[in-house]
């Protein structure tokens, strides 16, 4: 799975998390950009991402995101 395909299934899951269709995810996209995206809503995204993927994250990987890129690059290297 190349990282645009990390993407878009990153992008699906994010807009069934946080119930908004419009999210277009980039890898540049932080949590400042997506308004439903707050610290709860982080921890309830990591879990559908886990799951959805079928990996687990470290806390240290999850604290060292800066965007959604980063998290990408996280998925793309457990996969």
């Amino acid at each position: 799975m190349n990282k645009n395909e990390i993407l878009t299934k990153l992008s699906e899951i994010f807009r069934e998390e946080l119930d908004n269709e419009d999210i277009a995810l980039t890898a540049e996209t932080t949590a400042n950009d997506v308004e439903e995206w707050d610290s709860l809503s982080h921890i309830q995204l990591i879990v559908a991402v886990e799951k959805a993927f079928g990996i687990r994250f470290t806390s240290s990987e999850i604290q060292s995101w800066n965007n959604v890129g980063e998290m990408a690059d996280s998925v793309s290297s457990k996969l």
